[in-house]
């Protein structure tokens, strides 16, 4: 048998270079290449492989969470076929993984994860630092990733390696399973050498395959959706995942069926397509929520049902409503008491099209929703176009801007705030990758790392991402490697001198919007006084990107265009006026309230509260 003598640090790289994928002929590198941040616990096992071997590409990361963002943005822009290694230190290094390891495992979307650890043979006890867990002490800081982790194992010996690297591109590239996928290597094992089999390094391709559901379920299905008189599509991010749009947008244009989507599921039909009702749920718009309110059928395609799309079990309120659930992950497929069609969302589609034949809906539901979306589509030209170009612009206009500027295949990212919000109700989508919001996590701090992850998956698309004050002050680290790799993004800063989502979402529950405005202390102790003299847009500038300030709707339009024909990474800086107020919500989200107060907007909150909350159900 032929071997090779290498480090377990440069088997691994050696071996990930010959991982790829496949799927419909599409075949892609599965790990593209690795971020890193070194320190002792990688410097000189995964450090010195990348440096000798060069068979992985390199990118210098700033920020551990950061480093996994970008690799989701990656993978969610490459339909999860393609991803990115993180490696760390052990120590504060590997525990900054946790965050974008969670958002990665609750997104079903594919990290590889390589922290450094505690020394295998003990020889240095304890290393720097190291946990010292007095009830195990096998255990390390590492082990805070296993929750978070779709797989995960520690290499205590160069022979585990093999089994463990073939069990992770496994799990990485399993539709199902996906997530973050951790192999917390010890550091004096990273840097051992060992006498490894050839064919460990042979070049190795993971189909991707479209599991089909079981005709049973599918026929059981099509009968409940031609005896439905009201059916409605929930479209989710496995729509995407399984390259499912024109699927989808078949069976719609055939039968008649309306579609809303989640935030995962935005763009799979496009925004003017006469079936797309736009978003679901507490951020829905007024026509996909009512409709949902008295559907008989919902047909879930690919989405988990959290609670902003069931409006915290308050949505579908038929009393007679039932669901039908096409997902390739039965535990999502069950959810609502459904009839469970299991199977990859593209092929299950194409079949219930087949069996559904010649069935559509009746023509005066069709004209219903159809006047609905009209309504809604005279509200987003209401509030996210002003009459006076001159005016400084509320965040609805801001994605007015946004809309006028961006082409089909450009890319908008967003992740956590009040933008979500507003996105999810007034965006137009105009193809399937352009709209990229995480809300799984709704994590601060993954817009701009993202953007550079999804700008390195497709270089042809611009990338914009959109960004609040809060959220750009969690982590402006990643536009230091932007302009270091010369990764042309578009960062859209938003000021608005506070964490606006949260401090409506407080107001609303009487916590009258304590601790959420950028301000300084008044006399009497609260943050009411004068903004907070942050010059966000002189720190993006000393990060090494290009600045452009806009103070009205017109010098924002121009703005962005400028960025947009830029050929390095640009922030667009823009301060909204906060007397714009956000439209409303259409539905309902359970957030508790304290039930006893001393303080009169808590006590009505409370009895808000309970009224809505007289409308949860569980549906069996």
């Amino acid at each position: 048998m032929t071997t090779l003598r290498l480090t377990v640090a440069q088997a691994l790289l050696r071996f990930l270079a010959n991982q790829y994928t496949e799927r419909d002929g599409e075949r892609r590198r599965l790990v593209a290449g690795c971020w890193g941040i070194f320190g002792h616990g990688n410097v000189a096992g995964i450090g010195q492989a990348l440096l000798e071997h060069g068979e992985m590409p390199y990118i210098q990361g700033r920020n551990e969470q950061a480093m996994v963002h970008a690799a989701v943005g990656y993978a969610r822009q490459s339909n999860r076929l393609s991803t990115y290694a993180c490696t760390t230190s052990i120590g504060p290094g590997a525990t900054n993984l946790v965050t974008g390891a969670a958002l990665a495992t609750i997104n079903h979307l594919p990290v590889l994860l390589l922290p450094g650890d505690v020394f295998a043979t003990r020889r240095a006890d304890p290393v720097l630092q190291q946990l010292e867990s007095q009830h195990g002490r096998d255990v390390s800081v590492n082990d805070c990733l296993r929750p978070v982790s779709r797989y995960f194992d520690r290499i205590w010996r160069p022979e585990a390696l093999i089994p463990s690297a073939l069990e992770a591109m496994r799990v990485l590239t399993d539709p199902v399973e996906t997530g973050a996928v951790t192999l917390a290597l010890p550091q004096d094992v990273q840097a051992e050498a060992h006498d490894w089999p050839a064919e460990f390094f042979a070049e190795r391709v993971w189909h991707v395959h479209r599991p089909g559901p079981d005709p049973r379920s599918v026929a059981e299905a099509a009968q409940r959706i031609r005896a439905a008189e009201r059916p409605l599509i929930i479209a989710g991010g496995g729509v995407h995942h399984s390259g499912a749009e024109q699927a989808l947008r078949e069976l719609v244009e055939a039968t008649g069926i309306p579609v809303s989507e989640t935030q995962a599921g935005r763009g799979s039909l496009r925004f003017d397509h006469p079936g797309e009702l736009g978003s679901i749920g507490h951020t829905g718009t007024a026509v996909s929520d009512d409709i949902a309110r008295t559907a008989d059928l919902v047909i879930g395609v690919g989405t988990r049902y959290s609670d902003f799309t069931t409006a915290s079990g308050t949505l579908f309120a038929n009393p007679d409503v039932r669901f039908v659930n096409v997902n390739i992950t039965s535990a999502d497929a069950h959810k609502q008491a459904a009839t469970a069609v299991v199977g990859d969302a593209r092929t299950a589609l194409t079949a219930l099209h087949r069996e559904l034949a010649g069935h559509r809906v009746a023509e005066d539901y069709v004209a219903e929703y159809r006047a609905g979306a009209r309504e809604w589509a005279a509200v987003i030209d209401r509030v996210t176009r002003p009459a006076d170009p001159a005016e400084r612009p509320g965040q609805a206009e801001v994605l007015g801007a946004l809309d006028d500027v961006l082409d089909d295949r450009d890319v908008i990212i967003n992740a956590a705030g009040s933008m979500p919000e507003d996105l999810n109700k007034l965006w137009r989508a105009k193809e399937a990758r352009q709209y990229h919001v995480e809300y799984g996590y709704s994590c601060m701090g993954y817009e701009i790392p993202a953007a550079i992850g999804a700008r390195l998956a497709d270089p042809s698309r611009e990338v914009f991402a959109l960004v609040g004050d809060g959220t750009y002050l969690m982590m402006p680290t990643e536009l230091v490697t932007a302009a270091q790799e010369g990764v042309k993004i578009t960062v859209v800063v938003v000021q608005n001198h506070g964490y606006a989502s949260i401090g409506g979402l407080s107001e609303k529950v009487g916590g009258e919007r304590f601790g959420t405005a950028y301000r300084f202390r008044a006399a009497d102790g609260t943050f009411t006084g004068e903004p907070l003299p942050v010059d966000l847009a002189a720190n993006a500038r000393s990060l090494g990107v290009q600045v452009l300030r806009a103070d009205t709707v017109g010098e924002l339009r121009e703005a962005l265009r400028t960025a947009r024909a830029a050929e390095r990474p640009t922030a667009v800086y823009v301060e909204t006026d906060p007397a714009k107020t956000q439209l409303p919500p259409e539905a309902w989200w359970d957030v508790p309230v304290a039930e006893v107060s001393t303080r009169e907007s808590t006590r009505r909150a409370r009895e808000q509260y309970e009224e809505h909350a007289r409308g949860q159900r569980h549906h069996l």
